[in-house]
């Protein structure tokens, strides 16, 4: 009995051992899974909606870029949106890396359950482009992202006229464009064409090559993910 017990007793221990490490093990393969999940590249897949629905790129757009570019990123961004914010500069850089290659547009995409000021910043965007042209509209944009900490934080109340002042606008005319309601049909056309696409969430960008392929890039990716997909875009025309 005595013996049967020491050997019992040797084998707890040693069942302790086994299982831990098959506990470890599931937790390693649970741990590199999700890693992978998370830092994988976007892929192109077009089953995200109906990228096709998209609308097409025309002369009430923001163009950031070659109008010829090969590669088109058409994003649909809100203007309190914090990933949006972290997004911008992503895209920033990839028009100044590929030149004439690669072009960005900016759509709106206000998430009004979520940012209740976003629609108005939306609007006071396209009253810069009224006033000032495009170049305008995106020096607009520039500083409402370097300004604002998103998340409806902002006192727009004192930002926005600041901005016209810094952008050189006549702040009178800005002022007279926010409240005219002159953008508000723009804007929800806008924000309805992200929404027949697959857009559930911001950013939402679609990624458009010269033959007309289009691919969904959702989120804010890091670079490195967006210059994967570009390279990806550019070797498919």
């Amino acid at each position: 009995m005595e013996t049967e017990l020491k050997q019992k007793n040797l084998y707890i221990p040693a069942a302790i051992v086994i299982a831990g490490s098959l506990i470890a093990g599931a937790l390693y393969l649970s741990n590199t899974s999700r890693g992978a999940s998370l830092n994988a590249a976007p892929q192109p897949d077009i089953t995200q909606g109906d990228l096709e629905a998209m609308e097409p790129i025309g002369s009430n757009d923001h163009i950031r870029g070659n109008l010829d570019a090969k590669v088109t990123i058409v994003e649909y961004s809100d203007f309190e949106c914090p990933f949006c914010k972290m997004f911008h500069p992503t895209l920033l850089t990839a028009v100044q890396e590929y030149g004439a290659d690669v072009a960005w547009v900016y759509r709106h995409f206000p998430l009004d359950a979520l940012h209740s000021k976003a629609r108005k910043e939306a609007v006071a965007s396209e009253c810069a482009a009224e006033l000032g042209g495009n170049d305008a509209f995106w020096k607009y944009v520039d500083r409402w992202f370097e300004l604002s900490p998103s998340n409806d934080q902002t006192d727009i109340g004192t930002v926005l006229p600041q901005i016209a002042r810094e952008i050189g606008l006549e702040e009178s005319k800005f002022s007279a464009c926010l409240t005219s309601g002159k953008y508000d049909a723009h804007i929800e056309e806008n924000v309805q064409n992200a929404m027949a696409t697959g857009g559930s969430g911001t950013p939402w960008s679609i990624v458009v090559t010269k033959s007309g392929k289009k691919y969904p890039l959702s989120g804010a990716q890091p670079y490195e993910n967006v210059k994967q997909l570009i390279n990806q875009t550019l070797n498919d025309e």
